[in-house]
């Protein structure tokens, strides 16, 4: 085995759409960089970002009840929502700018215009949606919502959701025309294609070992090239970590103090899938409901319509499970390995906090499908067993670390950036949101890593995405103009739909 160097300005580890959309705004502010991406496995965006692995929706809470709680007073929390629905606009923003000037093409194949919809029932229920709706009509970023308790208006809009609902049952629903369903994959595969063209070194089937600061400040990596067996060492002097769940192993080989007391906690999701063609043709919106008492927020049940591989699909869950993995091709040890003696208080103390969530989980990993196929009569009371089938999606590293708020060992819910003091080396951890504010979280890491460049950079970044340095919120007119500028770039009107429907 012959050892081989390389050198670049940036290596971004993962070849998913963070590594993607990180490389993809570095090539537009500094196209003379050499930048390197280094993925395990023979493709791009075959883990987290596969458009299998993860739900595909465009998060933007416009129905996603996690991020709207309610306060102990009653009143409705928006804060969460309007920042996510804020980043989201980030990411749209950036790929209409990327489909304008021509860097990516067919839209379509990526993004698609999907009516977003909150479902509930049950007296109580019914009065927390009505409450949330009234709080997000009065907010510029929700002014389009709708609201109602009626069934014929339900059936419109998700009639196979009302066949054979019981018409004593107390139902509502919220809906928004403006959301989107996202294929993740497909994106990212778009992304690492320009990026080849531009010159950027996509090298596949790289297992980064370690990583080592060398005196200068810059990193070395020790790489295992699996397709020739040969040992690799590659240079460079800023490091991005979007591994996914193995992220958190090369933080912790890192060394950096930031990344020390950190834990990891892998949490796998499975779907059910739909494959009548008549059920599929009968739904056309992605709708959340609650999640079940206990448990936890990625569990939140929905049933998505789907847009893979340009073909419309139904997809119902998730349904929590456990796995040691980090990765789903990663190892049975993943998790013992991540055990650390600075992070064992933490994990032992996240232990005895989260009883509950790993009881839930092995619930759920006992469920018999027709368990699974109860749950989905919540939402399409007339399902039938043989129209769906059961499939693995993928697997997510929650994070686990202390904090003052919550104390030793609390479980993170999110995405979470790790950054050096001397901004030489970043990662991303953590689950959903995650891709669809992909945009905010590379620029946060820009702003960290590089705070001297940024004032340099900042007109081109600007041209990129013009809310940048603005809010939204405050800014109506802006929003308007984005949203419309997105609109006719991605595709994202009704009409447009139907032509690639």
């Amino acid at each position: 085995m012959s050892n081989q160097d390389y050198k670049s300005d940036v290596i971004l580890i993962g070849a998913g759409i963070m590594s993607a959309t990180l490389g993809t705004i570095l090539k537009e502010l500094v196209p003379e960089w050499k930048i390197t991406i280094l993925e395990k496995l023979p493709k791009a965006g075959e883990e987290s970002s596969n458009e299998w692995n993860n739900a595909g929706t465009g998060h933007a809470a416009l129905c996603e009840l996690n991020y709207t709680n309610e306060k102990p007073d009653g009143s409705i929390d928006l804060s969460k929502a309007e920042k996510i629905n804020e980043h989201f606009q980030i990411s749209k923003q950036f790929w209409s700018y990327l489909v304008d000037q021509k860097r990516i093409r067919n839209p379509h194949e990526f993004i698609m215009p999907l009516p977003h919809i909150s479902f509930v029932h049950g007296d109580d229920n019914v009065t927390f949606l009505k409450k949330r709706y009234e709080a997000m009509r009065a907010h510029p970023l929700f002014r389009n919502i709708e609201y109602s308790e009626d069934p014929q208006t339900l059936k419109d809009w998700f009639p196979l959701m009302m066949e054979k609902r019981d018409p004593q049952q107390p139902v509502a629903a919220t809906k928004i025309d403006g959301g989107t369903d996202v294929n993740f994959g497909a994106l990212t595969l778009k992304l690492t294609d320009h990026l080849k063209a531009q010159n950027v070194s996509i090298q596949y089937n790289r297992r980064v070992d370690n990583l080592t600061q060398q005196k200068d400040g810059s990193w070395e990596l020790k790489v295992k090239n699996e397709e020739s067996g040969q040992d690799e060492s590659h240079g460079a002097r800023f490091v991005f970590i979007g591994g996914g769940g193995k992220s958190l192993h090369l933080l912790q080989k890192s060394g950096i103090p930031e990344g020390k007391g950190i834990g990891g906690f892998p949490v796998s999701g499975q779907f059910m899938v739909c494959k009548n063609p008549d059920v599929i043709q009968r739904h056309n919106s992605k709708v959340y409901g609650k999640a079940p008492v206990g448990a936890p927020p990625m569990s939140v049940p929905h049933l998505d319509t789907r847009y893979i591989e340009n073909k419309r699909t139904l997809l119902f869950g998730p349904f929590a499970g456990f796995s040691p993995k980090f990765l789903k091709t990663g190892s049975m040890f993943d998790l013992f390995t991540s055990i650390k003696p600075n992070n064992v208080l933490t994990m032992l103390a996240a232990g005895g906090k989260e009883m509950a969530l790993t009881k839930y989980l092995i619930g759920q990993v006992l469920l018999s499908k027709e368990k699974r196929m109860d749950a989905l009569r919540e939402f399409v009371p007339d399902a039938k067993s043989e129209d769906w089938e059961l499939v693995v999606s993928g697997q997510r590293v929650q994070v686990i670390k202390d904090t003052e708020e919550n104390g030793k060992g609390t479980l993170q819910f999110g995405t979470e950036v790790i950054t050096s003091e001397d901004g030489s080396i970043a990662a991303l951890l953590g689950a959903s949101p995650g891709a669809s504010t992909a945009v905010h979280v590379m620029l946060d890491i820009l702003n960290r890593c590089f705070p001297e460049e940024m004032k340099e950079w900042e007109p081109k970044i600007k041209e990129m995405i013009p809310s940048y340095g603005h809010s939204l919120i405050e800014n109506t007119d802006l929003l308007q103009e984005t949203e419309r500028f997105a609109s006719e770039k991605l595709g994202l009107s009704v009409e447009e739909q139907l032509d690639h429907a």
